[in-house]
């Protein structure tokens, strides 16, 4: 059996490296030129149950890198006023044992470093998607708009949320605007800019509940352990230079028509600018961290989300992350869903290989798992980013506001129902 997998992003290169240990056959097509084209210098965060999918998914050196490259992990999840006032604060060590032993920060270009590492003969640049047909024998052939062909068993679309291969496959499937606008940018991590955050703040990941729906996230990376280590620089040498600065984070966040104007096209001057004003009422700390980013690291980003999908006929060619379940960062859940979607649907195309399972019921087994933790993941993601809910309105939301924080510091007072708030939250991440 061959494998033609369409993109190099996370879920696919984990793909790739479990049917490569597995002894299938396969090759990944990506259309960026080169594997450095992606600069992106953001965090993706990796939950437990996403680094365990991982695990599953690659060589044992391989993620023992994986975790030197990685920032410290986060020891607090804190819900925060835009006044910094806590509302809940979940404490890693009181959540029970090893509860997030893997939760990962890691940047989103390293990780693609990393996992193209042990693949430099499967994945080939370049190669952006025109179609793809089905043959008499049972076999898929991809085009590529550079006139190149590829056939194989099996095509997997793992080209993300603007999927050529989910556009043939599924043409009913549909993307939908949110309404949701955002926008962010990291600093160095300094003295300055450290005495910024409170020490949860700096030792955890913060979210801002703020008036008429808004919202903020602030996140510190540290990778200074790793980046000293004699053992990372003797066992990777050619990593030490990889290794991002140490550096703080923010988002921000809010429905469109509350807005002053749309961050679309704004260059990052006028992002930190229409930052500031969002921000205007905002603990003068948070004012600063946005005040004190270099315009060139802020972007905007337009919040979309997939429209859950009824079940199709299942054939040789199906889809895993971005491009058959885009969700909004809400939960932050993306990542770890498609290394999940990689791990199942691994196993099931080795299944198939060893003849332990027809192929196209392999896939419909991978196919109905997906689509059920992956419509659930959607959902609950959206429900914290949708411009028609009623937080983001003047009066109502206001109300609504004080009540979830009134029901937060409730339970951020009693141990049993926080514990249960933290399953709640870790579950839609993967956890059982």
């Amino acid at each position: 059996m061959k494998v033609l997998i369409i993109g190099a992003g996370t879920g696919g290169l984990a793909l790739a490296h479990l049917l490569k240990q597995a002894g299938v056959c396969m090759a990944v097509y990506e259309r960026d030129l080169a594997p450095n084209t992606d600069s992106g210098g953001y965090r993706v965060g990796i939950s437990p149950a996403g680094s365990r999918a991982l695990k599953a998914c690659i060589p044992g050196e391989l993620y023992d890198l994986y975790v030197a490259t990685c920032a410290r992990s986060p020891r607090y999840f804190n819900m925060l006023t835009e006044q910094l006032g806590e509302v809940l604060s979940f404490d890693v060590d009181d959540a029970g044992p090893n509860a997030l032993d893997d939760e990962r920060n890691v940047i989103r270009k390293t990780l693609r470093r990393v996992l193209l590492r042990g693949l430099e003969d499967d994945v080939f640049f370049g190669k952006a998607l025109q179609g793809y047909s089905n043959n008499a024998d049972g076999s898929v052939t991809a085009s590529f708009q550079d006139g190149s062909l590829a056939t194989g068993d099996v095509l997997v679309g793992a080209d993300g949320t603007s999927s050529a291969v989910r556009r043939q496959r599924l043409p009913e499937a549909r993307l939908e605007d949110t309404g949701i606008v955002s926008l962010g940018g990291k600093i160095p991590m300094t003295v300055e800019t450290k005495a910024l955050l409170s020490d949860k703040m700096f030792k955890g990941m913060s979210l801002i509940m703020a008036p008429m729906g808004f919202g903020a996230i602030i996140h510190s990376l540290e990778f200074a352990d790793s980046r000293s280590d004699p053992g990372v620089a003797d066992r990777w040498p050619d990593f030490v230079e990889a290794f991002d600065e140490d550096s703080i984070g923010w988002g921000i966040w809010g429905a469109r028509q509350n807005c002053p104007r749309d961050p679309a096209g704004l260059s990052g001057e006028q992002l930190r600018e229409l930052g500031l004003e969002l921000a205007r009422d905002w603990h003068p700390h948070l004012r600063a961290l946005i005040r004190m980013t270099e315009p060139s690291t802020i972007r905007d980003i337009k919040v979309r989300t997939s429209v859950p999908l009824t079940p199709w006929a299942s054939s040789n060619v199906t889809l895993l992350g971005d491009a058959v379940h885009t969700m909004t960062p809400g939960r932050g859940a993306g990542a770890n869903t498609a290394l999940r979607d990689a791990a199942l649907l691994g196993r099931m195309l080795v299944e198939a290989d060893q003849g332990r399972k027809p192929l196209v019921e392999a896939i419909h087994a991978y196919e109905v798992e997906m689509l059920r933790y992956s419509t659930e993941a959607v959902q609950e993601s959206k429900k914290q980013m949708d411009a028609g809910d009623l937080a983001h309105r003047p009066v109502v939301g206001r109300l609504q506001l004080a009540v979830m924080r009134g029901v937060m510091r409730i339970i951020n007072a009693m141990p049993a129902l926080k514990r249960r708030a933290f399953r709640q939250m870790m579950r839609v991440r993967g956890e059982n």
